[in-house]
Parts: structure tokens; C-alpha cells; sequence
């Protein structure tokens, strides 16, 4: 499994009952997680005295309960200096997904080599959101080209980027149908020399149009690849879905990358340790957060 281990500001207190305990900075958050399918006996007082609650409905999303928490605040990745606007809103989510620190460090080391032999390296960042691998991509010495369909998602990405002060980096901030950029990216003759690629399950581009990830991932990576440069650098997809374990997107990456590239695939689970008790570190136990598929040169 792959391991983000490094947070100072950012633990996974404890899981139980579907819901993960965690601490974001100063704030206990209560989240719903549907990893989560085992029971534990809740000693920590956070369980009782969060900060905020988000409740899962059972007829589908949910609602925040608030108790004493502001509506937003910042939180660092002290490795790469990187700083995050955070609030809580729809769909439980706080606008980062800490276990893909794990990510940002692997590539981060990969660019930086790279820059030192003096290359320059351009990274095409799909499905990017909140920025966290755009800014640790820009801040190792990378060109980064950042694409989300959702015009609010990039905004927040450029605060983001503002915080950790790569206001000026050469960030292009795009607000695109991911697979439509790619097909007009390849009609100008552009290339790039690394991808990421974080796809939701299911969305809309900005202009309705539709997104089911079993239907259309394969097709966007083999788009991707048809982009590359003649001497990528890597490639990494991140899926939260549970049809996409780390088998399927070995073959993914083997067949589409390896086969034509060379160079080395893993592909694993990616996790966060559990650390707020003492049961929870004697045993090393982690929160599993889906998988992640990675193709290096």
C-alpha cells in the first residue's frame, strides 16, 4: 500500500461505524466514510466533541453539522510547503484530499531530477480541482497546464497557489471538458511530458457533458498518451471508484505506457495511517482511500 505519512497538520485520528475522526489543523472533523465497515469502541473525546459532524442521509448526500468551527482556515504540507484554503461543503468533502500527499511526493522528486538534468517539464494536470498536485508539480520546477470543468474548483485552485506562493509560477488555469481538451491539445501538436489524472465517478463538463468513469477512463488515457512528449516522465491516475482496483489500472498503464514506453508500473492501494490511538499505531493500522496507478520512465 501506498502510504501519505508525512502530514504534520492532517491525522486520521481513529474509524468506527462508517465514520473517520480526523484533525484538520486546530479542528476535529466527524466524516462519513464508506471504508469504514468494522466497529471500535470510540474512546477518543473528539467522537463526542467534534468540531463539526457530517451526517450521511439515507436517502443519499447529507448535511454539516456545525459546532464550533469557522467557515474556512488554512492548512500547510510542511515537505513541500504547499497551503490550502479549507471549508466544509456539499458531499463531506473540505477541498483536499490529504492521502494524495503521498503522490505529490513521488512525482515531485521525479520533476525536480529532471529540471536538475535540465529539462523542462510540462505537466498536464486533469480533473484537478483544488490544485494540491498542480502546486507540488509547480513548486518542484514543473509548467503546469490545470484543467477542471468546474470554474469554482479553479478559482479556489489559484488561492491555493497564491497561499503557497506560486502566484506567478507557470500555471495555465483552464476550465475545460477534460477529454475535450485533450482532443484539441493533440489537434495543435502539443505535448507534455507528464499526466495526472484524478477522474470523479460520474460529473458533468461544464457544458453537460457527461462523465462515467468505467465508460470513458480508457479512452482518455489512451488520448493522453497520444500527447506525451517523446521522453515522458510519468503518469499517474488516481480512482476513488471501486470497479478501479490497482489491477485494473496496472493494465491500464502496462498496455498504454509500458508497452510503448518502457519504464516500470505500480499500482496500489493508497492510504492514511490511523494514529490517534495506541492500539491504532501499535498495530500500523491504515484507512484505505482508493487506489493509484503509476508509470515512471
Amino acid at each position: 500500500m501506498i502510504i501519505a505519512d508525512k502530514w504534520k497538520e492532517y491525522e486520521v485520528l481513529d474509524a468506527s461505524g462508517g465514520e473517520k475522526l480526523e484533525r484538520w489543523g486546530a479542528y476535529t472533523l466527524l466524516r462519513p466514510d464508506p471504508q469504514v465497515i468494522w466497529e471500535g469502541p470510540r474512546k477518543l473525546p473528539g467522537w463526542k466533541k467534534p468540531n463539526a459532524h457530517y451526517h450521511r442521509s439515507a436517502k443519499g448526500g447529507g448535511e454539516w453539522e456545525f459546532f464550533d468551527l469557522p467557515e474556512e482556515w488554512e492548512l500547510a504540507y510542511e515537505p513541500l510547503d504547499l497551503h490550502f484554503r479549507l471549508k466544509p461543503f456539499k458531499f463531506k468533502h473540505t477541498g483536499l484530499f490529504p492521502e494524495q500527499a503521498a503522490n505529490w511526493d513521488w512525482f515531485s522528486a521525479l520533476i525536480r531530477e529532471a529540471v536538475a538534468a535540465g529539462r523542462s517539464i510540462q505537466v498536464l494536470n486533469l480533473f484537478a480541482y483544488t490544485g494540491g498536485a498542480t502546486l507540488a508539480a509547480a513548486r518542484a520546477g514543473a509548467a503546469v497546464t490545470h484543467v477542471d470543468a468546474a470554474k469554482g474548483m479553479v478559482g479556489w485552485a489559484r488561492e491555493n497557489a497564491a497561499l503557497s506562493g506560486l502566484g506567478e509560477a507557470p500555471i495555465r488555469w483552464i476550465v475545460d471538458d477534460c477529454m475535450k481538451f485533450v482532443e484539441r491539445e493533440a489537434r495543435r501538436g502539443k505535448r507534455y511530458d507528464a499526466v495526472i489524472m484524478d477522474p470523479p465517478s460520474y460529473g458533468r463538463g461544464p457544458k453537460g457533458e457527461l462523465w462515467k468513469i468505467e465508460e470513458t477512463v480508457h479512452p482518455l488515457i489512451k488520448a493522453c498518451t497520444g500527447i506525451l512528449s517523446d521522453q515522458p516522465l510519468f503518469f499517474l491516475i488516481n480512482a476513488y471508484t471501486t470497479g478501479l482496483q490497482p489491477g485494473v489500472l496496472r493494465y491500464f498503464l502496462s498496455t498504454e505506457l509500458a508497452s510503448r514506453f518502457g519504464g516500470s508500473v505500480r499500482a496500489e492501494e493508497i492510504g492514511l495511517p490511523i494514529t490517534g490511538t495506541a492500539d491504532a499505531k501499535k498495530l500500523d493500522l491504515v484507512l484505505p482511500c482508493g487506489a493509484a496507478g503509476r508509470w515512471e520512465k
